[in-house]
């Protein structure tokens, strides 16, 4: 059903003529003809805009790196507690969950206004850092925090990875940060215990064992990222999926080779989401290489895990291009999801070295 501006005028002066005679106003305020009104609201609405879109420019910014010693002595400070085995990677976890909630604009993936309903670059970023935060929750719980399969969970962080886990696209009952929030306070009140020296229930079980349970994990995820941005120009594959095992099958058939290529309005939300899992995970692997320092000398791995974070650190370098580049091969343009994906996967591959130095004995 249309409606005409004049209908639109009549009814205004009719709920003004209203107003002003109940004494709610005490001057009539008319919609004429000149149209003075929309386009005052226009003006708004335009201004609006402008300041949105370089709002969403300073909201894109990734936040800065933490010196993850320095954090975990802090918040150990605050606690009035020592620095024990578990504090780093504890806190390093806490501080880089809440990074997501107090960087600048906020946890941006459930926006539903401007300009956090525009922008997908951070969001995709703050879904890789997410992902990497729920995978060393579901650890702590299940691996660092047990002494065998068989003991008991902790209360806190059997709390905290559901929590955790709960959709990042909420924005209301429950709105997704206050989900996230409570998973942090269980964190925060399972290092609080982990530094309660007469608390010997809570525990951070710092084994070689423990630590191939993660890096297990991890490997899988980079594997995925790499395998995602290579397929940015598009590739032929050969299907591996039952390579090894004479007698392997798999519930539908798939094509000998198949084209993988990733559609050109995601390559730039896989670029940021690599970014984003590669940040969170700088900093956890450097908590690990505090708190399991004396297995990795043990086992010889030290210099393997530093490597790790070597090739890590290169994936936040600065991006000088306005947008993500998708230049082919040795063609004249970069491709920067080929460049990340070098990155990702050399550390991926230094992970699973990693893995087998903590197999031997």
């Amino acid at each position: 059903m249309a409606i005409s501006w004049q209908s639109v005028k009549e009814r205004f002066n009719r709920v003004s003529d209203r107003v002003l005679n109940n004494g709610l106003i005490g001057d009539r305020f008319d919609l004429d003809d000149t149209g003075v009104m929309p386009k005052a609201i226009a003006v708004v609405v335009v201004v609006y805009l402008v300041i949105a879109v370089f709002v969403g420019i300073y909201w894109s910014g990734a936040p800065d790196q933490f010196a993850v010693k320095e954090n975990a002595a802090v918040m150990a400070e605050k606690n009035n507690q020592p620095v024990v085995i578990g504090t780093t990677t504890t806190a390093t976890l806490i501080t880089v969950t809440s990074t997501l909630l107090e960087k600048p604009g906020g946890f941006i993936s459930n926006d539903i206004f401007p300009p956090g309903v525009w922008l997908d670059n951070m969001p995709a970023w703050e879904y890789g850092a997410l992902i990497q935060s729920r995978d060393l929750t579901r650890a702590l719980r299940e691996s660092f925090s047990r002494s065998q399969s068989q003991s008991q969970e902790d209360v806190d962080l059997g709390k905290a990875e559901p929590s955790l886990n709960f959709s990042r696209d909420s924005w209301a009952v429950p709105a997704t940060e206050s989900e996230y929030r409570t998973a942090i306070k269980h964190l925060n009140s399972y290092l609080e215990r982990l530094g309660d020296q007469g608390n010997s229930q809570s525990q951070f079980y710092a084994r070689a064992d423990n630590l191939r349970y993660w890096l297990a994990i991890v490997e899988s995820r980079l594997g995925s990222l790499s395998q995602r941005l290579s397929a940015s120009v598009g590739k032929r594959r050969l299907n591996t999926d039952l390579a090894g095992d004479a007698s392997a099958q798999q519930s539908t058939y798939a094509p000998n080779e198949m084209e993988v290529k990733t559609p050109w309005s995601e390559i730039d939300d896989v670029f940021y989401e690599s970014r984003g899992s590669a940040w969170a995970l700088l900093h956890f692997l450097r908590a690990i290489e505090v708190d399991f320092a004396e297995v990795l000398v043990n086992k010889n791995a030290l210099v393997s895990l530093q490597q790790i974070i070597r090739e890590l650190e290169s994936t936040q370098d600065a991006v000088f291009s306005p947008v993500i580049l998708n230049g082919s091969g040795f063609g004249l343009l970069a491709n920067h999801s080929l460049v990340m994906a070098s990155y990702i996967s050399r550390a991926n591959a230094a992970i699973i070295d990693l893995r087998e130095l903590l197999s031997q004995g």
